[in-house]
């Protein structure tokens, strides 16, 4: 992304919120969408003499996390004060972490249009959510909800490495796939669980020195990361350009109008107090512990997706859907253990069964029907015991009778194959005399019409014609 001969220079914040049982450092727990201000506690509330407790979970996430990411964990955590006030804000501070982030350095590789690119990071930490400020449900009042107020959350910061919105964009996107596999969020924009603050700033190509940094607040979807990006990079650069100076500030971005306006002066560091937490003791994890979790990390993403590629022989695009979620990928494994080969069971689960879930707004884990019983229904095609068009059907009823036979059900709805060369002739007749003008096109030169006639032997056969022996039953009587 350059414009009149300058560069954009971008970091990214990105707030993880996680999927603990309970909240940061108290006990009650959160779900999105409760009515307000049911989960809340003195704790969260910041009520005199309520005492914060650490949340192992959160430090477990955060571990797991910096490991995934090649980060360097720290064995000594303490827990520090960020103080500002804000009404959503009930103790007039944020706990998190200051001097000693749990994680430091660490990369993720994205896919650029140029191809791989990585990008450094600088830390993660661990810290809690304020409450929510509503302003549009009351003419005259702002309301609070306190029901996140606490909740757990990582804060990953990269290094000023992404130049453009399209590395943005791909770089959330290794991060909610990551954290989705490491089943430490949902990785939900929609719901508040992913979120991103962007710092940018424009210098000429070719200089190392920075520019003045535009900090872009709470972004809540990909999109609007990158529109921000490409809006504030062409405000910056005619303002340059216009002998005006950048100041150090923090904007919001207006998805309707896609343009960034000023909130407030950025602030510093030494504007929020930090200091050590007195009400929370300091987390020492041992190396054993670290370790442990290390070898208890699942298949990343993107080595599960090159092995798919070069010991599976799959395309990129299959790699790609079959890595979405590990829910995803363990299923498909689950396949190739059972017998399927890797290219039908990719088929399977990008088609009928990406649709049935569609359909029903699920995810792949509340699929009914276990891989074991999918692979036997597959055999049944590659065995020509049934078509496929027929097992699609015995698909949608094997998800709803998930311990059902697939070969007794392809028997009891009449969906074996037929193979009878003359039951199949019976049915070719049938099709081309229901189809003489259609059979005139055929034999005109429209051999495009063999599709049509197909689809017709397959409606009345109800599925179970085997496709090969009807193909070449109609090409010689058509031809």
């Amino acid at each position: 992304m350059t414009q009149q001969g300058y560069e954009a220079v971008i970091g990214l914040e990105v707030h993880v919120q996680l999927s603990t049982l309970s909240k940061a450092y108290g006990s009650e727990a959160y779900g999105y969408g409760e009515a307000a201000n049911t989960q809340i506690s003195p704790v969260s509330l910041g009520l005199p003499g309520a005492l914060p407790q650490a949340n192992w979970g959160v430090v477990r996430a955060a571990t797991r996390l910096g490991l995934a990411l090649g980060c360097r964990i720290r064995e000594y955590n303490e827990y520090a004060r960020k103080n500002y006030f804000y009404p959503d804000l009930t103790k007039g501070y944020q706990i998190t972490q200051h001097e000693t982030p749990i994680c430091n350095g660490g990369s993720v590789i994205i896919d650029t249009s140029t191809g791989p690119k990585t990008l450094g990071l600088t830390r993660i930490h661990m810290e809690e959510d304020t409450g929510k400020s509503i302003h549009d449900l009351d003419p005259f009042n702002t309301l609070l909800d306190f029901n996140r107020a606490g909740v757990p959350l990582l804060e990953v910061v990269t290094e000023p490495d992404l130049r453009n919105g399209e590395e943005a964009y791909a770089f959330l996107n290794e991060i909610r796939q990551l954290v989705r596999y490491l089943d430490i969020s949902d990785g939900n924009m929609e719901e508040g669980s992913l979120r991103c603050d962007v710092n940018i700033s424009v210098r000429p190509i070719g200089r190392a020195q920075f520019g003045t940094k535009v900090e872009v607040k709470n972004l809540n979807s990909f999109r609007h990361v990158q529109k921000a990006i490409d809006f504030e990079f062409k405000r910056q650069v005619a303002a340059v350009e216009a002998g005006e100076t950048i100041l150090q500030e923090t904007r919001t971005f207006d998805s309707s109008k896609g343009i960034t306006t000023v909130l407030r002066i950025k602030e510093d560091a030494n504007d929020y107090r930090y200091f050590t937490d007195p009400d929370l003791a300091p987390v020492r994890l041992s190396p054993s512990w670290i370790e442990g979790n290390r070898a208890s990390l699942p298949e990343l993403p993107r080595a599960r997706k090159a092995r798919y590629r070069s010991e599976l022989g799959l395309s990129d695009y299959d790699s790609e859907l079959l890595t979405d979620g590990l829910g995803v990928a363990a299923y498909f494994d689950a396949l190739l253990a059972a017998g399927a080969g890797a290219k039908t069971a990719a088929n399977w689960i990008n088609g009928p069964i990406a649709g049935w879930l569609n359909e029903r707004a699920l995810t792949i884990d509340a699929l009914p029907l276990p891989a074991s019983r999918l692979a036997a229904l597959i055999a049944l095609i590659e065995s020509s015991t049934v078509s496929h068009s027929a097992a699609q059907q015995i698909f949608l009823r094997m998800a709803s009778e998930p311990e059902a036979n697939p070969l007794q059900l392809a028997e009891a709805l009449g969906l074996m194959q037929q193979s009878d060369v003359q039951a199949l002739q019976g049915i070719v007749d049938e099709v081309l005399a229901d189809w003489p003008d259609k059979v005139a096109e055929y034999q005109s030169g429209k051999k495009g019409l063999i599709g049509l006639f197909m689809g017709e032997v397959m409606k009345r056969s109800r599925g179970s014609a085997d496709p090969k022996i009807a193909t070449e039953l109609l090409r010689r009587q058509l031809d």
